[in-house]
C-alpha cells in the first residue's frame, strides 16, 4: 500500500547481517547524522541506522570491527561493548527497550548522556565562554558542553555528576549552579538581571558625576601638582580611587580571579587601562617636583570616565539583551504552578511537580490545563491556539485527548493524566526551545576561535604599542606611551565578539517557535538558510492527511464479507489511509474476520491468512502485482479514480481481486499559497510519495510542482536524496510518518510535521506544530534572516576591533596630531556591544508575509 500503514511496522525491524553498536553519546538523530557521515567516508556504501532513544546504531558495511570503532571514536561516539541482545536484532525488543521507546528521548534524565543545564555566573566576554566551555568539556564524563553568553547558561551531554561540573567551573574562576527548573532558572535570571541593571546604573552616575565635572572644570581650572594644586589632585586621586573600588571594584575582583588562574577577560583590560592611567596620575601627584613638565599629564578623569561609560554600557547593553527570551518566556508562562487533582475522593490543589501519572484532574471553565491527558468526565470546547495556531476552540469529550498549556472554554471537565512534567507536550515544546537557544550554529566557531586568543593578543599589542612610543615617539613619549596603551586595552572589545552569534540564535529561535516552528539546534538553524531544494512527501504533508474512502468496487465477494477483512488487516495502524479504511468499515457496521499469520510489506500493504487458509493481502497495485493477482477486472475502474486523484488500494483473497478502493484525501487549504511562497524562495520543490503515477502527477499539477517522483518504498525516498546531495543540492524534507524517518534524517534539514509520529519528529532537524507548509517557509526566511543578522554582528565585531585597534594604538598621528583618548575609547567599547545587541533584536521585527503578498 503506498504511504500505507504497513510501512510502520518496516521502520521498526532491523537488518539482517547488521553490525550493532552501543552508543552512550547518541542523542537524536543529528548524532546519527554525524556517526553514518563518518562511517561512509570510510565505506560509502555503509547503510546506518540509529535508535537514540535505546543507544543503539545498526551498521551494514565492509568495514571490520576495528575500522568501524575507530570511526565511530573519531566522530566523538565512541561506542560500548554491545551486548547479547544486540547481536540478535531478529528477535522481539525486551520490555524494558519497548517502555523506552514508548517516551521521548529527552524523558530519560538519568544515566549515559543525560543533559544538565547550569547558570554560570561571572562571565563578561567571548573569552569567558571559551574557559567555561574548556574547564567543562575536560570534565570526567562529559561528552559535549556548550556556554551560552547571552543566556549565561551552560548546557552538558554526559555522565558526569553535577558536582563535578560545578567544581569544573569554579576552577575556571566563575560560578556555577544547576538549573532544575527553567521557569524558576528564568525568574532568578530575571531578578539577577534587574538587581544587575540598576547596580550598574547606580554606578555609572557615581563615576560620571564625578568625572563630567572634573572634565569641564579642567577647560577653566587645571592647576599643576604643585602646592595647593598638588592638595587638590591627591583630592582628586582619591574619589576617583574610590570609583574605582566601588562602582567599578568588580572589573578589578574579576581581573584578579582570572589571573589566579592564569587567564584574562574582558574585565583584565579595563582594570589595567584604568588601574595604569590612575598610577601614573597618582605617581605624578606624589613626585611632580622631581618629574620633567612633560611627564606631568594627569589622568584621573579618564579612569573616572571610562569606568562611568562602561557600566553605563553595560546596563543598556543587559537591558537590550533581556528581550532575547521572550518566546521561552511565554512557553514558560503557559505552565500551571498548580493543579486540582482528585485522589481518593478528595479533590485538592497540589503544586504541579507532585501531579502524577493516572491522576484524575479537574480543570473549570476559563482555566489553563496544567498535564496532557484523556478526558473522563464531562464536554468543554477548548483553545489549542498556542500548539496549532488554529483560533476555533476544539470540542472535547469522554475519550479525547487534551493537552497542557491549552485553555478550557465554559464547560467543566475532569481528565485523567497521561503525561506530567517535562513529557507534555508543552514540557517537550519548551525543552526545545531552550535547547536550541542554548546551541550554536557553525558559523560561530570562528569568533570562538579568535576569543580563545583575543585578550592575550590584545595586552602583547597594547604592549608593543607602549614600547614602540617609548622608543620611537614624540616628546613626551611617557605620556604617548600612557595613552595608546592605555587606549588600546580599553578600546578591545570582546563582549561584542561574544554576543554576535549566540544574541541572534536566541532571538531567532524564539521567532521561529513564535509562528508554530521548532528548531532542534543552531546547527539545523544554520543549514535551513541555505537549503536548494526542499522534497515534500505527499499523505499529511500537501494533503490534509485526514483522507476518506470515496468509491468501493467489489469484484465476486460480499460487501460486508470484504470490509471485515478489510477491518481486520487494518485494526490497530494509525496511519491515515489505514485510518480511513476503519472508518469506512465502521460506517458499514460490519464485524471483523478472523485472520492469522499477519505480516507487512515494506511500501507495499500487509497480508495474512484466513482461518480456513487463504491468502489475504491489502495494498498497492505493485504489491499485488508481484504476488500474482490478476489486476485486469478492475483496471478500467483504477484508471478512472487514478485520474480523479484517488489513491488506491486492492484487496486480494487467494489469489484473486475481491475489492478496490478509491481515497480521497484532498489538499490543504494553503497548500497552494506556501508552494508559490516556497518557490519564491528560490527552492527546487520535488514531491516524492508511494501513491500511483496517475494520483501523484494530478496533485503536483494542482499544486504547481513541476518535479516529482512516484511509486517510491522509504528507501527510494532516502536514495533519491542521497542522489540530489551528491549532484551538490542542499536538501530539506518535509513528512509526517515513520517511513519519511529514514529520508528526514537523510537530508541536510529535516522538517517534521508535529501532528506526525514521535520517529518523524525525532529524526528532524526542525519540528512544525502546524501542519502547514507556510511553516517551512517560515523557517526557512527565519534562518535566512538570523544568519544574515548574526554575519551583520560577526562584521560589526570584527571589523569594530581591526579598525579601532589600530586607532587607539595611534597610527592616525602622523595625520591629525592627536591621539584618541582613552574616554572615547571607554564609550566606543560600550557602544560596539550595544550596536551587537540592538542589531538582533532588529530580528524581533520580523513578520511572515502574507498569503495575499505571496500570491
Amino acid at each position: 500500500m503506498s504511504d500505507s500503514s504497513t510501512e510502520a511496522a518496516s521502520s521498526v525491524s532491523t537488518a539482517h547481517g547488521a553490525t550493532t553498536r552501543t552508543i552512550p553519546g547518541m542523542n537524536c538523530q543529528g548524532c546519527v547524522k554525524r556517526m553514518r557521515e563518518a562511517i561512509q567516508s570510510s565505506d560509502p556504501e555503509a547503510d546506518v541506522i540509529g535508535t537514540p532513544s535505546e543507544k543503539r546504531l545498526e551498521v551494514v558495511s565492509t568495514l571490520t570491527d576495528a575500522e568501524l570503532d575507530q570511526s565511530l571514536t573519531e566522530a566523538g561516539f565512541p561506542p560500548t561493548a554491545p551486548n547479547a541482545a544486540d547481536t540478535q536484532p531478529d528477535k522481539a525488543l525486551p520490555a524494558e527497550a519497548e517502555k523506552a521507546t514508548s517516551h521521548p528521548p529527552h524523558s530519560q534524565g538519568h544515566g549515559q548522556g543525560k543533559k544538565q543545564r547550569l547558570a554560570i555566573s561571572g562571565m563578561t566576554c567571548a573569552s569567558c565562554v571559551k574557559s567555561v566551555q574548556k574547564a567543562l568539556e575536560r570534565t570526567e564524563g562529559v561528552d559535549t558542553a556548550s556556554v551560552n553568553f547571552g543566556s549565561h547558561s551552560a548546557q552538558v551531554f554526559g555522565s558526569a555528576e553535577t558536582q563535578a561540573l560545578i567544581a569544573a567551573v569554579e576552577s575556571a574562576g566563575y560560578g556555577a549552579e544547576p538549573i532544575v527548573d527553567m521557569r524558576e532558572a528564568e525568574c532568578t535570571r530575571a531578578e539577577q538581571d534587574a538587581k544587575t541593571y540598576q547596580k550598574r546604573l547606580r554606578g555609572s552616575a557615581i563615576s560620571l558625576a564625578l568625572a563630567i565635572p572634573l572634565m569641564l572644570s579642567m577647560l577653566f581650572f587645571h592647576p599643576h601638582p604643585m602646592g595647593l594644586g598638588r592638595l587638590y589632585w591627591l583630592v582628586i586621586g582619591l574619589l576617583t580611587l574610590g570609583i574605582m573600588a566601588f562602582p567599578g571594584r568588580h572589573f578589578f575582583v574579576n581581573a584578579w580571579k582570572q589571573f589566579k588562574h592564569r587567564q584574562a577577560n574582558m574585565d583584565t583590560l579595563v582594570a589595567i587601562g584604568t588601574g595604569t592611567a590612575w598610577l601614573y596620575s597618582m605617581a605624578v601627584v606624589l613626585f611632580a617636583p622631581w618629574l620633567p613638565e612633560v611627564a606631568q599629564g594627569i589622568y584621573f578623569e579618564a579612569s573616572a570616565m571610562v569606568i562611568g561609560l562602561i557600566l553605563l554600557g553595560n546596563a543598556m547593553e543587559l537591558r537590550a539583551r533581556g528581550r532575547t527570551s521572550n518566546a521561552l518566556k511565554r512557553l514558560l508562562d503557559l505552565q500551571s504552578r498548580t493543579a486540582r487533582v482528585i485522589r481518593d475522593g478528595h479533590e485538592q490543589e497540589i503544586e504541579i511537580d507532585a501531579v502524577q501519572t493516572g491522576d484524575h484532574v479537574r480543570v473549570r471553565p476559563g482555566e489553563r490545563l496544567p498535564v496532557d491527558g484523556q478526558v473522563t468526565e464531562g464536554e468543554s470546547h477548548i483553545d489549542e491556539s498556542m500548539l496549532t495556531g488554529e483560533p476555533v476552540p476544539v470540542a472535547k469529550r469522554e475519550g479525547d485527548d487534551v493537552s497542557a498549556g491549552t485553555v478550557n472554554g465554559r464547560g467543566g471537565l475532569v481528565y485523567r493524566a497521561t503525561r506530567v512534567g517535562a513529557d507534555t507536550r508543552l514540557g517537550q515544546i519548551t525543552e526545545q526551545v531552550a535547547s536550541a537557544q542554548n546551541s550554536r550554529p557553525p558559523i560561530g566557531e570562528l569568533a570562538d576561535q579568535v576569543s580563545s586568543v583575543f585578550v592575550p593578543s590584545v595586552m602583547i599589542i597594547a604592549v608593543l604599542t607602549a614600547l614602540t612610543w617609548f622608543n620611537f615617539g614624540p616628546a613626551p613619549q611617557v605620556i604617548h606611551m600612557l595613552v595608546t596603551a592605555t587606549t588600546v586595552l580599553i578600546i578591545a572589545c570582546p563582549c561584542a565578539l561574544g554576543l554576535a552569534t549566540p544574541i541572534s540564535t536566541m532571538i531567532g529561535v524564539g521567532k521561529a517557535a513564535e509562528h508554530g516552528v521548532l528548531v532542534r539546534n543552531g546547527e539545523a538553524l544554520q543549514t535551513a538558510s541555505k537549503l536548494t531544494t526542499l522534497v515534500v512527501d505527499k499523505t499529511g504533508t500537501l494533503t490534509q492527511g485526514k483522507p476518506s474512502v470515496t468509491d468501493a468496487q467489489m469484484f465476486g465477494v460480499e460487501h460486508s464479507t470484504a470490509l471485515g477483512l478489510v477491518h481486520s488487516l487494518e485494526r490497530g495502524s494509525e496511519h491515515p489511509l489505514a485510518t480511513a479504511l476503519m472508518a469506512y468499515a465502521d460506517e458499514h457496521n460490519v464485524e471483523p474476520a478472523e485472520i492469522h499469520n499477519f505480516d507487512s510489506v515494506t511500501g507495499g500493504g500487509v497480508k495474512a491468512q484466513t482461518l480456513d487458509g487463504k491468502a489475504l493481502l491489502l495494498g498497492n497495485a505493485r504489491m499485488l502485482g508481484e504476488a500474482g493477482v490478476d489486476l485486469a477486472a478492475g483496471e478500467e475502474q483504477a484508471r478512472a479514480l487514478e485520474e480523479q486523484a484517488r489513491t488506491l488500494v486492492y484487496l486480494a483473497v487467494d489469489g484473486k481481486l475481491a475489492a478496490l478502493f478509491g481515497i480521497s484525501d484532498p489538499l490543504r487549504h494553503d497548500t497552494v499559497a506556501a508552494i508559490k511562497r516556497l518557490q519564491k524562495d528560490g527552492l527546487t520543490i520535488v514531491m516524492l510519495t508511494g501513491d500511483n503515477e496517475h494520483t501523484a502527477k494530478a496533485i503536483a499539477q494542482e499544486v504547481g510542482i513541476d518535479e516529482y517522483r512516484a511509486g517510491l518504498l522509504p528507501e527510494d525516498k532516502h536514495a533519491e536524496i542521497e542522489r540530489r546531495q551528491q549532484a551538490g543540492e542542499i536538501v530539506g524534507m518535509v513528512g509526517d510518518g515513520i517511513n519519511d524517518a529514514p529520508a528526514l534524517a537523510r537530508a541536510n534539514v529535516g522538517f517534521a510535521i508535529g501532528q506526525g509520529t514521535d520517529v518523524a519528529i525525532e529524526s528532524a532537524g526542525i519540528t512544525l506544530m502546524r501542519g502547514s507548509l507556510h511553516g517551512v517557509a517560515s523557517a526557512i526566511e527565519i534562518s535566512r534572516a538570523t544568519l544574515r543578522n548574526i554575519k551583520q554582528n560577526l562584521v560589526g565585531a570584527f571589523g569594530y576591533n581591526l579598525l579601532c585597534i589600530p586607532i587607539a594604538a595611534g597610527v592616525l598621528y602622523p595625520i591629525t596630531g592627536t591621539l584618541l583618548s582613552p574616554m572615547i575609547a571607554g564609550a566606543a567599547m560600550s557602544l560596539s556591544s550595544i550596536t551587537v545587541v540592538s542589531n538582533a533584536n532588529r530580528l524581533r521585527l520580523w513578520k511572515s508575509p502574507s498569503q495575499e503578498d505571496v500570491a
